[in-house]
Protein backbone atom coordinates (compact mmCIF):
# COMPACT_ATOMS: atom_id res chain seq x y z
CA UNK A 1 0.00 0.00 0.00
CA UNK A 2 2.78 2.57 0.12
CA UNK A 3 3.52 2.36 -3.41
CA UNK A 4 -0.13 4.03 -3.65
CA UNK A 5 0.21 7.62 -1.84
CA UNK A 6 3.89 7.92 -3.30
CA UNK A 7 2.60 7.50 -6.93
CA UNK A 8 -0.29 9.61 -6.01
CA UNK A 9 1.79 12.53 -4.77
CA UNK A 10 4.05 12.70 -7.89
CA UNK A 11 1.36 12.73 -10.10
CA UNK A 12 -0.14 15.58 -8.22
CA UNK A 13 3.69 16.99 -8.20
CA UNK A 14 3.64 17.02 -11.65
CA UNK A 15 0.34 18.48 -12.31
CA UNK A 16 0.99 21.89 -9.64
CA UNK A 17 4.45 22.02 -11.83
CA UNK A 18 2.93 21.89 -15.02
CA UNK A 19 -0.01 24.18 -14.37
CA UNK A 20 2.62 26.59 -12.72
CA UNK A 21 4.52 26.43 -15.88
CA UNK A 22 1.24 27.43 -18.18
CA UNK A 23 0.77 30.45 -15.95
CA UNK A 24 4.37 31.55 -16.33
CA UNK A 25 3.72 31.16 -20.33
CA UNK A 26 0.53 33.42 -19.69
CA UNK A 27 2.84 35.82 -17.88
CA UNK A 28 4.89 36.39 -21.05
CA UNK A 29 1.95 36.45 -24.06
CA UNK A 30 1.82 38.71 -26.52
CA UNK A 31 -1.66 38.38 -27.36
CA UNK A 32 -2.23 41.75 -26.67
CA UNK A 33 0.20 42.81 -29.52
CA UNK A 34 0.89 46.41 -27.17
CA UNK A 35 2.03 44.52 -23.89
CA UNK A 36 0.96 45.46 -20.39
CA UNK A 37 -0.03 49.06 -21.40
CA UNK A 38 -3.61 50.68 -21.32
CA UNK A 39 -2.52 53.15 -23.79
CA UNK A 40 0.74 52.81 -25.24
CA UNK A 41 0.68 55.96 -27.47
CA UNK A 42 -0.38 59.68 -25.85
CA UNK A 43 -4.02 60.50 -25.53
CA UNK A 44 -3.32 64.00 -25.80
CA UNK A 45 -0.56 66.37 -27.75
CA UNK A 46 2.75 66.36 -25.66
CA UNK A 47 5.19 68.78 -26.12
CA UNK A 48 8.82 66.97 -26.34
CA UNK A 49 10.63 70.16 -26.00
CA UNK A 50 12.78 71.75 -28.65
CA UNK A 51 13.34 69.86 -32.16
CA UNK A 52 16.71 70.46 -32.21
CA UNK A 53 17.64 67.85 -29.27
CA UNK A 54 17.00 65.21 -31.73
CA UNK A 55 20.06 64.97 -34.16
CA UNK A 56 19.88 64.57 -37.61
CA UNK A 57 20.13 60.97 -39.10
CA UNK A 58 19.86 60.15 -34.88
CA UNK A 59 17.61 59.42 -32.22
CA UNK A 60 16.55 61.18 -29.06
CA UNK A 61 14.71 58.57 -25.58
CA UNK A 62 11.83 60.10 -24.33
CA UNK A 63 11.33 57.85 -21.04
CA UNK A 64 9.31 59.92 -19.49
CA UNK A 65 7.13 60.01 -22.01
CA UNK A 66 7.28 56.65 -23.26
CA UNK A 67 8.34 58.07 -26.97
CA UNK A 68 11.30 57.95 -29.19
CA UNK A 69 11.75 60.28 -31.99
CA UNK A 70 14.42 60.41 -34.64
CA UNK A 71 15.44 62.31 -37.50
CA UNK A 72 15.90 61.01 -40.63
CA UNK A 73 16.64 64.35 -42.72
CA UNK A 74 16.90 67.98 -41.59
CA UNK A 75 13.14 68.96 -40.68
CA UNK A 76 11.53 65.14 -40.30
CA UNK A 77 10.67 63.74 -37.29
CA UNK A 78 8.83 60.42 -37.01
CA UNK A 79 7.69 59.42 -33.54
CA UNK A 80 7.02 55.56 -32.41
CA UNK A 81 5.71 54.80 -28.44
CA UNK A 82 8.76 53.92 -26.84
CA UNK A 83 6.84 51.22 -24.97
CA UNK A 84 7.78 47.36 -26.11
CA UNK A 85 5.34 45.55 -27.59
CA UNK A 86 6.13 42.45 -25.94
CA UNK A 87 5.67 42.81 -22.14
CA UNK A 88 4.38 46.43 -21.81
CA UNK A 89 8.25 47.61 -20.57
CA UNK A 90 9.95 50.91 -21.20
CA UNK A 91 12.73 51.04 -23.47
CA UNK A 92 15.63 52.17 -21.51
CA UNK A 93 18.19 53.56 -23.89
CA UNK A 94 18.55 54.36 -27.65
CA UNK A 95 22.33 52.91 -29.33
CA UNK A 96 22.94 54.47 -32.88
CA UNK A 97 18.89 53.32 -34.23
CA UNK A 98 18.60 50.97 -31.80
CA UNK A 99 15.75 50.99 -28.66
CA UNK A 100 16.51 48.42 -26.03
CA UNK A 101 14.13 46.89 -23.66
CA UNK A 102 15.60 46.07 -20.76
CA UNK A 103 13.12 43.20 -19.27
CA UNK A 104 13.12 40.74 -21.68
CA UNK A 105 16.13 41.79 -24.81
CA UNK A 106 13.71 43.11 -27.21
CA UNK A 107 15.81 45.57 -29.67
CA UNK A 108 13.68 47.95 -32.11
CA UNK A 109 14.52 50.01 -35.24
CA UNK A 110 13.82 53.70 -34.06
CA UNK A 111 13.63 54.65 -37.18
CA UNK A 112 11.15 52.05 -38.18
CA UNK A 113 9.52 50.84 -35.20
CA UNK A 114 10.56 47.75 -36.41
CA UNK A 115 10.92 44.87 -33.85
CA UNK A 116 14.54 43.61 -34.68
CA UNK A 117 15.12 40.98 -31.59
CA UNK A 118 12.76 39.61 -29.89
CA UNK A 119 10.82 38.09 -27.67
CA UNK A 120 8.92 41.33 -29.36
CA UNK A 121 7.40 40.56 -32.97
CA UNK A 122 5.23 43.80 -33.00
CA UNK A 123 6.25 46.68 -34.32
CA UNK A 124 6.34 49.73 -31.86
CA UNK A 125 3.01 52.09 -32.65
CA UNK A 126 3.57 55.07 -34.64
CA UNK A 127 2.89 58.67 -32.92
CA UNK A 128 1.74 61.55 -34.94
CA UNK A 129 4.52 64.61 -34.44
CA UNK A 130 4.98 67.96 -35.63
CA UNK A 131 7.02 71.03 -35.18
CA UNK A 132 5.60 73.94 -33.92
CA UNK A 133 7.11 77.05 -33.08
CA UNK A 134 10.30 75.28 -32.81
CA UNK A 135 9.37 72.37 -30.79
CA UNK A 136 8.38 68.76 -31.07
CA UNK A 137 4.82 67.87 -30.47
CA UNK A 138 3.69 64.69 -30.59
CA UNK A 139 0.55 62.26 -29.61
CA UNK A 140 -3.21 63.53 -30.90
CA UNK A 141 -3.52 66.36 -33.10
CA UNK A 142 0.06 66.72 -33.37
Amino acid sequence: MSATPAARRTVLKGAALAGAAGLGAAACSTESKLGHARTPTPTAPVDLGAADAVPVGGARLYREQRLVVSCPAKGEYLAFSAQCTHAGCALDKVEGNEGNCPCHGSRFDVTTGEALKGPATVPLPKVPVVVRDGKLIAGPEA
